[in-house]
């Protein structure tokens, strides 16, 4: 076979582009450290790299979700922390002027005073805000959940945040549970659906199952015969009218502390007396639902360390995949970089030849 001058031109051209490619490629390995720099490098270990990048933002975001409700939960749990506090005086006050021995028309209405300051800081707390959101109001964290009458005007939604693929997490407890009672059981417990849902449609979906169980159960409720109050006040303008909770099966505290208010200025020990059982009946109910935040915490917690392991997974997913073997690529370079001095060498010995040198 003859070979041309021109076939050993291009054959050294192409020798020399190759060489200087692998040397860019390697030199391009060696300063961003990486196997992978484009997909051509490794189609299907580039779809596994972006995968696992996916994974890791998708988690990053959830545990953004995670702090947000963890701080929504830990302000709720404060606020009814400070509402058992006030609970616990106002029982003790029922008890000690529930007896004829220590009590006496001047010291109830000494502590009608205190139980009214304990029944306008439970509205302050029923008001509280995290920022710019009403903690108690359901879905309506614009607007004062609670006026000073103890009417609610918020709803019982629960804002729930997505914590994992499938996971919904409830960051609120809306102010008609905890201070009214509604859609609580006899043992002052908040029954939720037990089923997660696992997209936007499927919690919709729930959500509007769960409001029309609400509309069913207060039209029964509503079906009972109210029964009449002790006794009637009025403060500030407002009149207040002792009169139970048919609306609810758990307890409504606002409306616990009204009477009980009612009853030590009209120096009703009977009612007083009641009032110890009712007021005890609203302790157990905030404290179960503190109980429940707490538990929502606790899931929250460990939500967000299961998370961050498999950050770190999706991490070692990813660089071993896509990191380069640094003593493999410096090796390489070295490699590449003599055969391309030995091209360069042997190349300008191939095309020293001129004209000339043909007509000697």
């Amino acid at each position: 076979m003859r070979v041309a001058d021109k076939m050993a031109f291009n054959q050294v051209t192409q020798n020399l582009s190759k060489n200087r490619t692998e040397m860019n490629d390697l030199q391009n390995k060696a300063a961003t450290q990486k196997r992978i720099n484009k997909p051509s490098d490794d189609p299907a270990a580039s779809a596994r790299v972006l995968a696992a990048r996916t994974e890791e933002r998708a988690s990053k975001q959830f545990q953004k979700n995670i702090n947000v409700a963890r701080s929504f939960l830990e302000f709720t749990d404060q606020s009814l922390s400070e509402l058992t506090e006030s609970l616990i005086r106002a029982k003790e006050l029922a008890i000690q002027q529930s007896s004829d021995a220590g009590a006496s028309p001047d010291t109830r209405r000494t502590a009608a005073a205190e139980v009214e300051q304990i029944y306008n800081q439970t509205v302050q707390i029923a008001n509280r805000k995290l920022g710019e959101r009403y903690v108690f109001g359901g879905y309506k964290t614009n607007s004062a959940p609670f006026d000073i009458s103890g009417e609610y005007h918020g709803d019982d939604g629960d804002i729930k945040l997505q914590i994992n693929k499938d996971a919904f997490v409830a960051m609120n407890v809306s102010g008609d549970k905890v201070f009214q009672g509604k859609g609580l059981g006899a043992d002052g417990l908040i029954r939720y659906n037990s089923k997660v849902p696992k997209d936007a449609g499927e919690l919709r979906d729930q959500q509007a199952q769960d409001l029309q169980k609400e509309i069913d159960l207060e039209m029964n409720r509503n079906a009972a015969v109210p029964l009449r109050g002790p006794a009637s006040t009025t403060r500030d303008e407002v009149t207040y009218t002792s009169v139970p909770d048919s609306n609810s099966q758990g307890t409504n505290i606002l409306n616990a502390l009204r009477n009980f208010e009612i009853a030590l200025k009209t120096n009703d020990k009977v009612e007083v007396q009641s009032s110890v059982d009712e007021l005890d009946a609203a302790l157990t109910q905030v404290v179960n639902t503190r109980a429940q935040v707490g538990s929502r915490v606790t899931s929250l917690n460990s939500a967000y360390d299961s998370l961050q392991k498999s950050i770190l997974d999706q991490k070692g997913t990813a660089s071993q995949l896509e990191d380069a073997d640094l003593f493999e690529v410096v090796s390489d370079m070295n490699k590449t970089d003599s055969t391309l001095k030995a091209t360069l060498e042997t190349s300008g010995k191939v095309m020293n030849m001129s004209l000339l040198d043909f007509l000697r």
